[in-house]
């Protein structure tokens, strides 16, 4: 895929409500079974035999298992410490014949007041639920991601989080989460398919050390290697909820 690099300017006053506002065959036995001292090192482990099931992204229930799309080949799961916690962790899973495959996992930032089931504007909560992740962006150039970049000035981040910390550098880098946006624009897009009354611009983005309005915020090292690990190839979404909301 030919990555993209677009401009797009929107006026300041949107800006700010930004955020919320994944053999070798063995050898012929020997003739007699070895002693303990002569047991041979582990080999490589072996591919999972026709009748063994993959290995399920974990943490998730039924329901939530049911919303990943089949195509989807890499997952980042935010799991949340509690319904009303700002504090999560995201792992990246990428599909193999295996199941799926833990890629990496970084400390994370939710909404202040944790999560909901229904998001809406200014509820301080993150959305639970499965979406897909197409679009990347920020105020400095690509990294080197395989998405489509929007490198922008209008991504310029000012003011203060919930603890005082400064905002400042928090849309370096961010990746679009698909909720209430049309995939497939930049993430300063702001059409809002289900109505303005339910929020949006709810991004991955540089972690400013507090709670967010509805984003998700890793480290700045972290958002690097995320965005240079997602492929568009393999369909990524972002999983992302409190436990008990994912295990249903």
């Amino acid at each position: 895929m030919t990555r993209r690099t677009r401009r797009f300017l929107l006026p300041a006053a949107l800006l700010l409500t930004a955020c919320g506002a994944e053999d070798t065959d063995p050898e012929t036995a020997p003739a007699r079974p070895p002693a303990a001292s002569e047991a041979k090192a582990p080999g490589p482990a072996a591919e999972p035999s026709l009748g063994t099931a993959p290995r399920p992204l974990p943490g998730l229930g039924p329901l939530t298992r049911a919303q990943v799309p089949a195509d989807a080949r890499q997952a980042v799961v935010v799991t949340g410490l509690g319904r009303n916690s700002p504090l999560s962790e995201a792992v990246l899973y990428e599909r193999t014949l295996a199941g799926w495959q833990e890629r990496g996992s970084w400390p994370a930032h939710n909404a202040l007041l944790g999560w909901t089931d229904r998001h809406q504007l200014g509820d301080l909560r993150s959305p639970v639920g499965v979406h897909t992740l197409t679009d990347a962006g920020g105020l400095l150039p690509d990294p080197g991601t395989r998405m489509p970049y929007d490198h922008s000035a209008a991504f310029t981040a000012t003011g203060s989080g919930f603890e005082g910390e400064p905002l400042s550098g928090s849309f370096d880098y961010v990746v679009a989460i698909d909720y209430n946006r049309r995939p497939g624009s930049s993430p300063l897009d702001w059409t809002r398919p289900l109505g303005a009354a339910r929020g949006g611009g709810i991004w991955f983005h540089v972690d400013h050390g507090g709670p967010t309005q509805a984003c998700v915020t890793l480290r700045r090292a972290h958002m690097k290697e995320l965005l240079r690990s997602l492929d568009p190839a393999r369909h990524p979404v972002a999983v992302m909820g409190d436990a008990a909301s994912l295990a249903r």
